[in-house]
Parts: structure tokens; sequence; C-alpha cells
């Protein structure tokens, strides 16, 4: 089962797609910092899914607690030129939606 952490808000309820398809979901809470993305289980996680740009930071910090973790940035907003390189993919929710998304996850 693939584990994933989501961080921000979930509009297009791309947490739902995930869960539909066997995924173990849970959301880091507030700003995902640290404690909230160690509370949501961020070690032990496959992939980050960060849904608002200004949590961008984010990553980084994930990516230190668990070094093989992928990332992937599913908002309409425009990222941080250093996320491109920290995420895996960057996901527009107009160009593909959460079903979508949630089966190249899995």
């Amino acid at each position: 089962m693939s584990k994933v952490v989501i961080a921000g808000a979930d509009p297009d309820e791309l947490g739902a797609a995930l869960s539909e398809r066997g995924a173990d979901v849970s959301y880091a809470e507030g700003t995902a910092n640290r404690p909230a993305l160690e509370e949501a289980g961020i070690v032990d996680a496959d992939t980050l899914v960060v849904t608002d740009a200004g949590l961008a930071t984010s990553i980084a910090v994930a990516k230190d607690l668990n070094p093989d973790l992928r990332v992937v940035v599913y908002t309409r907003d425009s990222v941080p030129e250093f996320v491109k390189g920290q995420a895996g993919h960057i996901v527009d929710p107009e160009l593909l939606d959460a079903d979508t998304v949630a089966e190249e996850i899995i």
C-alpha cells in the first residue's frame, strides 16, 4: 500500500481519489512544518503531494526527513524556482484531474 502525505487544502479531492485506489492518505496540518509532517507520517511515506504553492518550503523539510520521497506539486499557482529541482512532477489541476493524477501516483 502506498503512503501519501498531502500538504495543503485538497479542493480537487486528490486525497479521496488516492484512497479509492488503496493509498493510505494523511494530511500535514497547518503550514506543513516539520512537526506537522512528522505527525502525518512523512518519514514512512512514499509520496508528498503539495497542493498549495505557499507551502513549497515543506518540500525541503520533507526531503530532509525522507530523502527517497517522491514529490508531486498539484496546484494552479506558480511555484518558486527552487521547487522545480525538488519536485518529481508539477501538475496543474486544470490540465489533469485528480483521478488521472491518482492513477499515476499509485
